[in-house]
């Protein structure tokens, strides 16, 4: 009975025991059980023991055993490590299966409330997952940021029109036309002849630029690309024997290459609510050339006049015009061209507008041009190429070079629609500008992004400004061997100017044929200027149309560090520039507040019309609403997810498809103002 006991307890220890064991190495053992377990020592077992103190002792030993299991740490159990488990199952099933259903979120909502197990994942917080815990702590956030009436639920296909539909019942009431923003819409080869060894016929209806197709022939043909993608120097249009026309129909900017979308989100969220070919259309052109020009060489502006006309004779209701980006300014273009009397021109009447258009939303529109846009016309750069590593920046230069980029870039009338506007009125001279970062413009943006790549002295800081558009280091020779340094600063008017100063006679002639970037100081201006269509993508020198009954609309981003000024120096000879930007300066790009691409006092003139009838640029006190998006990307979400506001990826946040959805369903009056920056405050006090 002895033997039989010890051999039960050496196999409760360790598989390799034998059976019989001695009573010594029974004693050894029990030590070590006890030495582990934490548990009082075991009587040994003497020889004389009666078999009732055997009876006894195992008794002893089930009581011993169960206080072992007692004494066992909470989270060693398996039951309870399984119950945890489950709970953070169901947990993370929750999380997910409510952000891409709202019904089945419902559903969950009334079973499974956040807050009744939130104080047992408190408990347990501290042995998960660093991962875990942090996903925790988002979904918390998440959850006030709901609770507060911010959240706009998912952004997936068709999820924002078809919760809509559910909970506000809207449907389609005004015609809804669409105009994309620069590079957006595709650009196809019509043509059948060569140049100068190129072979048009084997691109015909290929997509020369927007698709995977541009990026093959870029690669493996590069000369003859260029020669197809770019434009005559002299004409504006295209080269002999080279034929491109705008991609038409939806699929022109629904995606810029496979996967990647720019308008398929509301296209999607429109037909969820009613929408199609009969009452939408996308107003697709060629970014390419300068405005006048896609009316003389395509017809532009008249095929859309007469597609407004017809919906509105088929259906009798009035269209919404959706711009992004420059596709705003095309608006602001259209608009004074259909009004305006010419051969060129639209001959629609002073009342056209009025009478054919219910509403214009303008996202992320560069009313008043991009900052990013003077580097890239100078030097063929930006934050992104700067920012390359040396190793990527050489590669880039050898296969796309600066120069070919700059040669590229001039060749394209309609890129200087979107150099900046308003002079120093409007983005500040050598020692101040309105966004400099004390002066609090940047919403949530921190002195360090506001500023530069890096956190600058505090008296940089106070003595630099962002109106000081370049800095530019420029080496000469000077007495003895080491040349001097001489530093040139410039505004953004005076950076204008040595582009053009600079830049061959045929793009500064065409610039200033094409477009103007001052200011009108009296109504009397403005009325004569509705007959120049060089001042027409300027809304600082065409007002808006003399339509009471139209509506404006200004959704734009804020909050997302954006290119406002550079430091340059002297280049190379090489590069075949004569300005490069420094990328050994402290700061090569100084950065403010917009959406990434758009600086925020782009949206100068939203807030300036808004004031009515006191603003001279608002002649029939047109009413425009307002509302700023902060820049909340989700950090899972390559495009940012449902709450972004960056420039491109906005057309696929929730919030934004929802205010669109409202406009086009004749509730745009539902939709309040919201201003999140301090440029509302800022345009107050402009004297424009």
């Amino acid at each position: 009975m002895v033997k039989r006991k010890s051999a039960k307890r050496s196999n409760s220890v360790s598989a390799g025991s034998a059976t019989g064991s001695s009573n010594q190495t029974s004693k050894n053992e029990t030590a070590t059980i006890s030495s582990v377990l934490g548990t009082p020592k075991l009587r040994p077992v003497e020889a004389n023991d009666t078999p009732i103190d055997d009876e006894v002792e195992d008794e002893e030993d089930e009581e011993e055993e169960k206080e072992v299991v007692k004494r066992k740490k909470i989270h060693q159990s398996r039951r309870v490590v399984f119950i945890l488990g489950a709970l953070i199952g169901l947990f993370l099933a929750v999380f997910f299966s409510t952000n891409s259903h709202d019904s089945l979120q419902k559903e969950l909502e009334k079973l499974v409330n956040y807050d009744s197990v939130s104080g047992i994942l408190d408990d347990w917080r501290d042995v998960l997952p660093s991962g875990i815990q942090s996903l925790i702590s988002d979904i918390e956030i998440s959850s006030s940021t709901k609770e507060e009436g911010q959240l706009h639920g998912s952004a997936d296909s068709f999820s924002v029109g078809k919760r809509m539909v559910l909970q506000q019942n809207l449907t389609e009431v005004h015609n809804v036309v669409m105009v994309p923003g620069v590079i957006s819409t595709g650009i196809e080869s019509w043509g059948l002849d060569s140049i100068d060894g190129c072979q048009s016929e084997p691109y015909f209806r290929k997509r020369l630029w927007g698709s995977f197709y541009m990026l093959r022939t870029m690669v493996l043909d590069k000369a003859c690309w260029l020669k197809h993608i770019m434009l005559d120097p002299e004409t504006g249009l295209d080269p002999p024997n080279i034929k491109l026309r705008a991609a038409q129909g939806f699929e022109a900017a629904d995606f810029f290459l496979a996967g990647y979308w720019i308008w398929n989100k509301i296209l999607q969220n429109l037909a969820v609510i009613g929408y199609g070919p009969n009452n939408m259309i996308s107003a697709s052109y060629d970014w390419r050339l300068a405005y006048l020009d896609l009316q003389k060489r395509d017809g532009y502006f008249t095929k859309l006049k007469n597609q407004i006309e017809t919906m509105k004779y088929l259906n009798g209701q009035k269209s919404i015009l959706v711009g992004h980006s420059m596709g705003v300014q095309v608006i602001y273009y259209f608009m004074k061209w259909v009004e305006a009397e010419g051969e060129l021109y639209g001959n629609g009447g002073s009342s056209w507008c009025n009478d054919h258009l219910e509403a214009m939303v303008d996202i992320s529109g560069s009313s008043l041009g991009a900052p990013k846009a003077i580097p890239a016309l100078l030097s063929g750069e930006m934050k992104d190429t700067i920012q390359l590593n040396a190793l990527a920046v050489y590669g880039l230069e050898k296969f796309f070079s600066r120069k070919e980029r700059v040669d590229m870039l001039r060749s394209f009338g309609g890129i200087p629609s979107m150099l900046p506007k308003g002079g120093e009125l409007i983005w500040g001279n050598l020692t101040y500008a309105p966004d400099d970062p004390l002066n609090t413009l940047e919403t949530d943006v921190g002195d360090e992004q506001a500023v530069g790549m890096e956190k600058i002295d505090e008296n940089t800081q106070k003595n630099d400004s962002f109106g000081t558009f370049i800095r530019l280091k420029n080496s000469v020779e000077g007495e003895g061997d080491e040349d001097q340094e001489v530093h040139k600063k410039f505004t953004i008017n005076e950076s204008i100017d040595y582009l053009l100063d600079t830049a061959p006679d045929w793009f500064s002639n065409r610039v200033r044929e094409q477009y103007s970037f001052g200011i009108a100081k009296t109504k009397e201006e403005l009325e004569r200027n509705n007959q120049d269509h060089s001042k027409w993508s300027n809304p600082l020198e065409a007002a808006l149309p003399n339509a009471p009954d139209m509506k404006m609309y200004c959704f734009y981003g804020v909050g997302n560090p954006t290119e406002r000024a550079y430091a340059y120096q002297k280049a190379d000879a090489a590069s075949k520039l004569d300005i490069t930007i420094d990328t050994e300066a402290e700061i090569p790009v100084y950065f403010g507040d917009g959406d990434g691409t758009i600086s925020l006092l782009t949206h100068t003139m939203c807030h300036e019309w808004q004031k009515g009838s006191k603003s001279r640029f608002n002649p029939g006190n047109m009413s425009i609403t307002i509302v700023e998006i902060k820049h909340e990307p989700d950090r899972f979400d390559i495009r940012g997810g449902a709450k972004t506001a960056e420039h491109v990826d906005i057309l696929g946040s929730a919030e934004l498809n929802e205010l669109v959805l409202k406009v086009a369903a004749g509730k745009g009056h539902t939709i309040e103002n919201r201003y999140v920056s301090k440029l509302q405050k800022i345009v107050e006090g402009f004297n424009i």
